[in-house]
């Protein structure tokens, strides 16, 4: 299939570093933008007129509200879809549905649903969840199992470990019920995906690496007699030289203090979530192993959690690698940069025309 393009939204804030500096000097430049509305809808309208298919709207301690900021820039714009994140141990499946089918109609049906089972033991907590790594995967089971249950308006009896509903009904089912991207890169995640999920999510590894995820979680669905699509995540640093690009990745470790650094990484140790320990485990801290594969390099994960994995080059080196993962089995690209109005210009006129003229990209 022709490759889908989801761009970002910075919703815990935005700027031109990848850490907010404690140095506030009078005159000096300001490199953080606050998450507003003005803002955030600049980079949805963005999206929108630049041609990706959707945006990812995170969910975590540090963001606005997904569905609130989500269902305001759905009005802002006309064609962009919301991949909202929800973590299904905080709400009521049945609650999801009447949120996810009132998005559908509100919003002329641009709703994604990116399941965030959450893997730091420290976040869920303080949401006042309690359960280990494969616990919540098993309630994730049974959440996007009951979902699956309640999308045709019917009246759903289900007895679970984790849910128990009498009669749960969406009085007003949506006429199309939304994709559900579920990512992981443990056992346990490819399992819940392969079974329950239309997207299987990983955070950009080398094109081996992902591919022998993608491999796994393709047989996960065959047991079900089923096919997925699959995705991954990167940021992105893309400009007209490859000298330009690197330049710019530079920059944003030249502001770094060692001690974040290594706070960073004491912190990712304990880590129960498996794809952060991979992220990890691909520069081990090291800020002299940063480049793991051609044009990819883990700068961003040497100080933030999540998706530590950027593409970095010439436009043509970009969509190269891109044509790369593509070939390994991506059909979902989502894409981060610093700062994000100005990365997405850069990445929509620079490599998108190249992936359209490769056929990758559907053009507009």
């Amino acid at each position: 299939m022709a490759l889908q393009l989801h761009w970002f939204l910075p919703s815990h804030g935005d700027g031109w570093d990848l850490a907010e500096r404690g140095d506030h000097k009078p005159g000096a430049k300001v490199t953080r933008r606050r998450p507003d509305l003005g803002y955030l809808a600049q980079v949805a309208r963005a999206a929108d007129q630049l041609g990706f298919a959707g945006m990812l709207t995170p969910t975590g301690l540090f963001c606005e509200d997904a569905w609130v900021v989500a269902a305001a820039l759905a009005a802002q714009t006309e064609r962009v879809k919301f991949m909202i994140a929800l973590r299904p141990g905080l709400m009521s499946p049945l609650v999801a549905g009447q949120m996810a089918a009132t998005f559908q109609r509100i919003s002329g049906d641009r709703l994604l649903l990116n399941v965030v089972t959450g893997g730091e033991a420290d976040e869920q907590r303080r949401y006042g969840d309690w359960l280990d790594h494969d616990s919540r995967y098993d309630r994730t089971e049974e959440f996007l199992d009951l979902l699956d249950r309640l999308w045709p308006g019917d009246p759903v009896d289900f007895d679970g470990t984790h849910f128990r509903h009498k009669a749960a009904l969406l009085a007003r089912p949506p006429a199309v019920p939304p994709p559900i991207f579920l990512g992981g890169s443990s056992p346990a995640a490819r399992r819940v995906a392969g079974r329950l999920a239309e997207v299987y999510l990983a955070w950009g590894e080398t094109p081996g690496e992902l591919g022998v995820m993608f491999d796994e979680v393709r047989k996960r669905a065959a047991e079900h007699g089923r096919t997925l699509q699959l995705g991954t995540r990167f940021n992105v640093i893309s400009r007209d030289s490859a000298d330009e690009a690197w330049a710019a990745a530079d920059r944003l470790l030249s502001g770094l203090e060692p001690r974040t650094i290594e706070a960073a990484q004491r912190r990712f140790a304990r880590t129960e979530s498996e794809g952060q320990r991979r992220m990890a485990a691909l520069h081990g801290g090291d800020a002299g192993k940063l480049v793991v594969h051609p044009n990819v390099w883990m700068g961003f994960g040497l100080v933030r959690p999540g998706a530590g994995a950027a593409l970095v080059g010439s436009h043509e080196e970009v969509a190269e690698r891109i044509a790369e993962y593509h070939a390994a089995g991506a059909d979902h690209l989502i894409l981060s940069g610093q700062p994000h109005l100005e990365e997405a210009y850069s990445f929509a006129e620079g490599v998108m025309p190249l992936l359209r003229r490769r056929g990758i990209l559907e053009r507009p």
